[in-house]
């Protein structure tokens, strides 16, 4: 008996009829979509236009606008907000020369929209550029029916407990690898720097690894491996959510990790700068969880229970191989006495410019306390 999966109507379209318009020839012009973040600083937004050349670089790309008032970015009397280009990659759905464009928003005075976290995340990596930040992140998610139910678990009750899930294989283990391997081809085309995918501990929950990036072409890169998921995800009619603990209960939730390294942490002996940044970090505990999701830490109070793989979110922990700790630094890292170390806090739906500016701001910079300081244009 076939199981009617919850998937979107747009998805039981025919794809072969589309193809068949895919592959007219262009006549040299090409198709950008601009890609930004909107008001909820989680959800990104897509339009496109004809330019008719091919960018060579982002400095081709024409600034544009948008209306904010239904984006939750501005009042509709004064509505438009504009479109700053700042990072080009390939289209991975209309194909060369096509592209997909990074855009900052920026207000009707030029000054950035509020959910605009790259502008100062920019700033602040022009400061700290000379200690070359480096950055992995972990980004985990969990994917649905359209009704909202995770994705081929039954539709009156729970799957098996966690076990055979977490990098499992078979059909009764994995849920929606054709979505997982689609995305991770989209990337590569697109140039994004994705550096693995596995299936996670809970079913149908999975996590993708971008990295390493140095200073702020981290979030750029998570973020556009963002958008390429969920436009994957239209495709096959299925929803990929970012929300920390999407299932209540004895299942894992979803995090960012996030792998960081500065250049002398890279060296011989780095060791003892790794402790030293993770003592910074013990000290400004409350302001990290602040920005370390969309809700000055409440979507991560649901997460960071100190079960699951997580640390409790009132507590700072360091260890060597520790999963239930705030910070883990690899058991390689402990024998080589250099490399890098993992913050476990950011929830998957942290906006990544926020995490790295936080870190830098703690580890080189030297800040302290829940303030943050400005800093003039680098």
């Amino acid at each position: 008996r076939a199981v009617a999966m919850s998937v979107s109507h747009s998805s039981r379209l025919n794809k072969l009829v589309r193809e068949q318009y895919m592959r007219l020839p262009q006549g040299g012009l090409v198709q950008v979509t601009y890609v930004w973040i909107d008001g909820s600083g989680e959800g990104v937004r897509c339009k496109s236009r004809t330019l008719d050349k091919e960018p060579k670089s982002i400095e081709d790309v024409p600034e544009w606008n948008f209306d904010g008032s239904s984006t939750a970015q501005a009042e509709g009397s004064n509505s438009d907000m504009f479109l700053v280009p700042v990072c080009m990659f390939r289209d991975p759905f209309c194909l060369d020369p096509n592209k997909l464009v990074l855009c900052e928003v920026l207000k009707y005075n030029r000054k950035p929209a509020e959910t605009n976290l790259r502008h100062t995340c920019k700033k602040v990596m022009d400061l700290v550029k000379d200690s070359h930040p480096w950055f992995g992140m972990e980004q985990e998610y969990t994917l649905l029916g359209i009704n909202g139910h995770p994705y081929g678990w039954p539709d009156n009750g729970f799957p098996g407990p966690q076990g055979p899930y977490y990098c499992g294989v078979g059909a009764d283990k994995v849920y929606g690898r054709d979505i997982v391997e689609s995305h991770y081809k989209a990337c590569l085309y697109a140039g994004v720097k994705i550096c693995g995918t596995n299936a996670e501990v809970m079913p149908s929950q999975w996590e993708f690894q971008v990295g390493p990036c140095e200073g702020i072409e981290m979030g750029d890169h998570l973020w556009m491996a963002r958008f390429i998921l969920h436009r994957v995800c239209e495709d096959f009619g299925v929803v990929a959510t970012l929300d920390p603990k999407p299932m209540t209960g004895n299942w894992n939730g979803a995090g960012c990790h996030t792998n960081y390294s500065t250049e002398e942490m890279r060296r011989d002996g780095g060791l003892k700068h790794i402790e030293a940044a993770i003592e910074k970090l013990s000290k400004r505990h409350d302001y990290h969880i602040c920005v370390y999701d969309p809700r000055g830490g409440r979507d991560n109070s649901r997460r960071l229970t100190g079960h699951h793989e997580t640390s409790n979110i009132f507590e700072f922990s360091a260890g060597v191989a520790n999963r239930g700790a705030s910070i883990r630094i690899p058991r390689q890292v402990g024998q080589d006495g250099f490399g890098y170390f993992e913050d476990r806090r950011p929830a998957a739906n942290c906006d990544p410019y926020a995490v790295t500016e936080a870190i830098m701001r703690t580890t080189v910079l030297d800040e302290t306390g829940v303030e943050t300081k400005e800093y003039a244009e680098h």
